[in-house]
């Protein structure tokens, strides 16, 4: 209910009575009351008057259950977000609530980490109050071979959700980094489990640094937040609802197809390192080439300087900008 409170409150331009409120929830005037006093304990500003009813002033940075249900559209998945002050790592949690049978559309997140993780055992750094550190469940009936495929997809996602909730323009450093004005701004972990060739869940971990103020020196030219580049703060559950409404649309095209044949061409429009000089940090043999977007599989296209198109896989490599980090 606290959460149809605030939807209801955001969504009307002046005052909302008790009585429509009761109506529309059907419940009594007394539990509206109740819902209203919780709702200004956990820092919304609530004005009340009386024969007018209850009017929305401010709601503040709140990162609650209630609040960012509030900010989820109804799709075609069945949201139940699972909020914590302090976890170890969103995706620990979010694999914990998996092994015990959370469904798809489960959003685990905290208002702050204490072993945050990036990609090849990277650590990262997710303060309180100051960022969005979320991971979703997914179950996609898909080969295990497909699913590095979902962390291009969750990278749209972010990308588009950061535009629709900010206005913020974004783009994408392959496979699983956002950037902004050439710095990280959001990094992303997709995690799996397997059984017979079969996929259990899958784990997408999503960190954006949002309201984030200063970076450590090791991190400061490379790492930025939306706070450093816009010069203002900025309230995380909407981006966080947008995020999540713009990863629905992108990720159901995707098991339309089982690839990224409906989303290659957006993907590589948003490719930071699209014709430019890159290089691939293989294990093997690293080499220097001209990126020239996708395939259908999110296979980075490599063109090597004796015009090889080279196909190259996420889970191999590291891609760097020639001179600097994209």
């Amino acid at each position: 209910m606290k959460a149809e409170i605030i939807r209801l409150l955001k969504e009307c331009d002046g005052y909302l009575s008790g009585q429509e409120l009761c109506e529309r929830l059907g419940v009594s005037r007394t539990a509206v009351w109740k819902v209203i006093k919780q709702l200004e304990k956990e820092g919304y500003e609530i004005e009340a008057v009386r024969n007018r009813g209850y009017r929305l002033i401010e709601g503040g940075d709140v990162m609650t259950e209630a609040e960012i249900k509030s900010c989820l559209d109804k799709g075609f998945m069945d949201w139940n977000v699972v909020c914590y002050e302090e976890t170890d790592s969103t995706n620990i949690r979010a694999k914990h609530l998996a092994e015990e049978g959370a469904g798809e559309g489960t959003l685990v997140v905290a208002e702050r980490q204490n072993a945050g993780k990036g990609r090849r055992g990277r650590g990262w750094v997710s303060p309180c109050g100051t960022g969005i550190w979320m991971s979703l469940i997914l179950r996609p009936d898909i080969a295990p071979s497909q699913a590095s495929m979902v962390t291009l997809v969750a990278a749209l996602g972010v990308s588009q959700g950061i535009l629709r909730s900010t206005g913020i323009k974004t783009e994408i450093k392959w496979p699983n980094d956002i950037v902004l004005n050439g710095k990280k701004i959001c990094g992303i972990l997709t995690e799996m489990s397997t059984e017979l060739e079969t996929i259990q869940y899958v784990v997408v971990g999503i960190g954006i640094n949002v309201n984030i103020k200063e970076f450590p020196e090791e991190l400061s030219s490379s790492a930025t937040s939306l706070f450093l580049e816009t010069k203002g703060t900025h309230k995380r559950a909407p981006v966080i609802g947008a995020v999540a409404a713009a990863f629905e649309s992108y990720y159901k095209n995707f098991l339309k197809t089982g690839d990224l044949s409906l989303l290659k061409q957006e993907y590589e429009s948003r490719l930071a390192n699209r014709n430019r000089s890159v290089t691939v940090l293989s294990p093997t043999e690293p080499f220097e080439g001209i990126c020239r977007g996708i395939d259908d599989q999110g296979e980075l296209l490599v063109e090597r300087e004796s015009g090889e198109l080279c196909h190259v896989l996420s889970g191999e490599v590291s891609v760097r900008g020639l001179y600097g980090y994209v």
